[in-house]
């Protein structure tokens, strides 16, 4: 039976896969960043925005992208020669040494759980050759089949380039991809790892306070951090709880704190004012005496609150909490009119019946017509005889 459940559940969060989502309007929550998303991870309905779709710089959040490119474009057990370039890396490093073998799992671990620089790079080279090469086809992966629309990436890493760019929703919407896999899942959730390198034996410990339980928060299933002067701190977070499972991206927050305590505060609002129904593949929706219904049942998200549900021209139905605000548009299917029973096996029978009838009047002539002349010829002979 649990068996069952799961897979149902399993089933309808694929269906939700399809679903539109649209940016809510700030709701009430004051947040110090500048910049900031929270989705539902299973649904990916936007529960806030701020200044969602404007250009910021992610730091080492660029690192999601990365690992999640690398995995399913990678072979994972292939081993990665590093290179001199990959080793002189500013910043955060795994501290790998020239001509070192590793293989590519193991650096894709590095750059998420220590953020290292110098794994991201040599990643990023044994792909496709070239930091250049790996940042045309990231760009191309990112637009193509995760589908942002205000990203540009120069590196792997998320080193300061003025080109280098993204906003709080791409980032969410690639964080929410991303989890989706269950080998990056497992190294964004990772807390400390053992790591034997050839010049570097230690335990790799995340650097997300909230993950590590330094600032706790019930919850918490995985982390990134990122810090450079020109994007100042970013933070992306995932968490759930028995009910929801939630995204959270803040950027260009001025201090480290306020990053943990925006973070802290969009889960409080998630959790406390949302929760998830199932629209029924029998619902219908009419506009302009037109009739919509989901294609099977949809795994949403709803405010507690209570629901608006709206459907417009195209079929689209908007889930709208108390307030007006768009939580999340779900395409519907038109549900075309059954059409008027023709009884054209009736006509047929008619047809019929009338060719008969008319067959019948014709042998009646001619019976008619032969009784005459048997009866004219009948006459003659008894005259006769």
């Amino acid at each position: 039976m649990k068996k069952l459940i799961s897979l149902i559940i399993f089933i309808l969060l694929i269906c939700s896969n399809h679903l539109n989502t649209f940016a809510a309007i700030n709701g009430p929550i004051e947040l110090k960043s500048k910049g900031a998303v929270l989705l539902d991870s299973d649904t990916g309905a936007i529960l806030f925005a701020k200044n969602a779709n404007q250009r910021m710089y992610p730091a080492s959040l660029t690192k999601i992208a990365t690992a999640i490119y690398a995995i399913e474009k990678g072979n994972l057990d292939s081993i990665v020669t590093v290179s001199g370039n990959a080793v002189r890396q500013d910043g955060t490093r795994v501290y790998l040494d020239e001509g070192e073998k590793i293989p590519l799992k193991k650096l894709i671990q590095g750059m998420l759980i220590n953020s290292g620089n110098d794994a991201a790079v040599a990643i990023a080279e044994h792909l496709d050759g070239s930091v250049e090469q790996f940042a045309v086809h990231l760009n191309g992966y990112l637009k193509s089949t995760i589908g942002v629309k205000n990203t540009h990436f120069i590196n792997p890493n998320g080193l300061f380039d003025k080109n280098h760019y993204t906003t709080a929703m791409d980032l969410a919407i690639i964080t929410n991809y991303a989890i989706k896999n269950p080998i990056f899942a497992d190294i964004f959730g990772t807390k400390v790892l053992k790591w034997e390198g050839q010049s570097w034996k230690t335990n790799i410990l995340t650097h997300h306070r909230m993950l590590k339980g330094e600032l706790a928060y019930p919850g918490i299933t995985g982390g990134k951090t990122g810090y450079t002067s020109e994007a100042k701190q970013t933070l992306a977070t995932t968490a759930r709880n028995a009910k929801l499972g939630l995204t959270a991206v803040v950027l260009n927050s001025e201090q480290q704190r306020e990053k943990y305590d925006d973070t802290a505060r969009l889960f409080d609002y998630g959790f406390k004012n949302f929760q998830h129904s199932i629209l029924k593949q029998d619902e219908i929706y009419i506009k302009d005496n037109k009739e919509f219904c989901p294609e099977m049942d949809t795994l949403i998200t709803e405010s507690i609150n209570g629901t608006i549900k709206e459907v417009n021209t195209e079929g689209k139905l908007s889930i709208k909490n108390t307030n007006g605000q768009v939580v999340q548009l779900v395409p519907l299917k038109y549900k075309e009119p059954i059409p008027e029973k023709v009884t054209i096996k009736s006509d047929k029978i008619s047809v019929k019946k009338q060719q008969v009838s008319h067959f019948n009047a014709i042998y009646g002539i001619i019976i008619i017509a032969f009784a005459g002349i048997f009866i004219g010829v009948r006459k003659k002979f008894i005259k006769k005889y």
